[in-house]
């Protein structure tokens, strides 16, 4: 048995617990559960409780030379931010492509000549497993040093059998080897592969028939992402391969309305999505079957930057009932970053959310777009020590002082990793 941790006097401890179970929505979103003089007792890497500092040194009295004590005085204490949708896993990088779009190339224009997706596919496939695991290692390290402890990963750019089973595997090694928690997708429909333009279902067919099986039965995914946008996969190709790998037991979310309006945020709510991602052309209506159906709308404020597109309406997505994830979207083509603080500060800049509502994207209800709110996102008895220690004294400071890693420790199952 490890020495207990006990964390004390912190300004404030974001512990954003809460009776309402699932992701929250509207008035909850608000709801950080703050303790002034805040207090953690963490044992075997799990919370044991959660109080002022004064109720623990009561609770506690007669083991406080048991544990090795962190004082947190004039610091903010929150769970582990959670990244809720990154490629993280990839071959080589874009950055002339920073370039064309400063030119005027869009996306798809990148994406038409032969970039974008494509070229990563390229070098993905071209990369052995042990680099693409070198160069994952790299950012996973970037991701802890901005307050990352758990994150979701996406396959996608290998579109055959034999790279997305590499890229998965990858997720699966460093799952075992890495501090961050990985929680893998298989979204072998990230694009449409070159040697089958012209043949989109085909491709479908392929995908169904010959890699969600393997996929399954390796037990290398947990979820099972689509990009629903137009010149990629129309909505009723990504309602077939989404359905298909509900059969398969992975769990749906879709890319949705990135680029145009598409009617990607309806089929999230149809077929039951855990959530659905981007969502910058969201349609009302699609907004309002998301709430209902409750998807989580999983929002991606650095790729808007990055692109220099208008961010999704975060703001009239909580008015409406969503429930609002963020994440990075970590990726070589659109959003090169692995800092969930700046993701958080563009959300209040950039989406109208709240600094309260920030924190719980990046926490609580990201976990939830993951399915892992059982086990981290929130500082409560039960769950993993997954903590970050801000230089900052307020969750408001936080996301006032913008751009700036302001993470002073953070701390995975209660083994100090930064």
């Amino acid at each position: 048995m490890t020495k207990p941790i006990w964390i004390k006097h912190a300004a404030q401890l974001a512990t954003l617990a809460s009776n309402e179970l699932g992701p929250r929505t509207k008035e909850a979103m608000s709801n950080l559960g703050l303790i002034e003089d805040g207090s953690l007792w963490i044992e075997d890497g799990i919370i044991q409780a959660v109080g002022t500092t004064t109720e623990l040194e009561k609770k506690y009295s007669d083991k406080p030379h048991e544990a090795e004590i962190v004082d947190a005085t004039n610091h903010l204490v929150t769970p582990g931010l959670v990244d809720p949708h990154t490629h993280v896993v990839y071959g080589g990088s874009r950055e002339h492509e920073f370039e064309m779009r400063l030119e005027g190339a869009t996306y798809m224009d990148i994406m038409n000549a032969g970039g974008g997706i494509h070229a990563t596919t390229r070098m993905t496939r071209e990369a052995t497993e042990q680099e693409l695991f070198e160069q994952t290692t790299r950012r996973l390290d970037s991701f802890l040093a901005h307050g990352v402890t758990t994150i979701e990963g996406k396959s996608g750019y290998g579109m055959n059998l034999e790279t997305e089973l590499k890229q998965l595997r990858v997720m699966k090694r460093l799952q075992e080897q890495h501090p961050i928690d990985i929680v893998p997708t298989f979204m072998g429909a990230h694009a449409v592969p070159p040697e089958y333009k012209g043949r989109e279902d085909e491709f479908v067919d392929y995908l169904i028939n010959d890699m969600l099986p393997i996929i399954a039965a390796e037990k290398l995914a947990e979820f099972n992402d689509v990009f629903c946008e137009k010149g990629v996969y129309t909505p009723e190709q990504a309602e077939r391969i989404l359905e298909a790998g509900k059969r398969f037991g992975l769990i749906p979310k879709i890319h949705a309305d990135e680029i145009e309006p598409y009617g990607g945020a309806e089929l999230a709510a149809k077929i039951g999505a855990i959530s659905a991602e981007h969502l910058l052309k969201a349609s009302d209506e699609g907004i309002k079957a998301m709430a209902k159906a409750g998807t989580i709308a999983c929002l991606l404020p650095a790729t808007a930057l990055y692109l220099r597109e208008e961010a999704a309406a975060g703001r009239k997505m909580i008015d409406a009932g969503v429930a609002v994830a963020i994440s990075t979207d970590c990726n070589p083509g659109s959003s090169p970053t692995t800092s969930m603080p700046l993701v958080m500060n563009l959300a209040c800049i950039s989406m109208r959310l709240t600094p309260a509502e920030s924190l719980i994207a990046a926490t609580y209800n990201a976990a939830c777009a993951i399915n892992r709110q059982d086990q981290v996102g929130s500082l409560e008895v039960g769950k993993q020590a997954d903590i970050v220690i801000w230089k900052t004294k307020s969750y408001q400071e936080l996301q006032y002082l913008f751009g700036v890693n302001h993470v002073k420790s953070v701390w995975k199952k209660g083994i100090k990793v930064v």
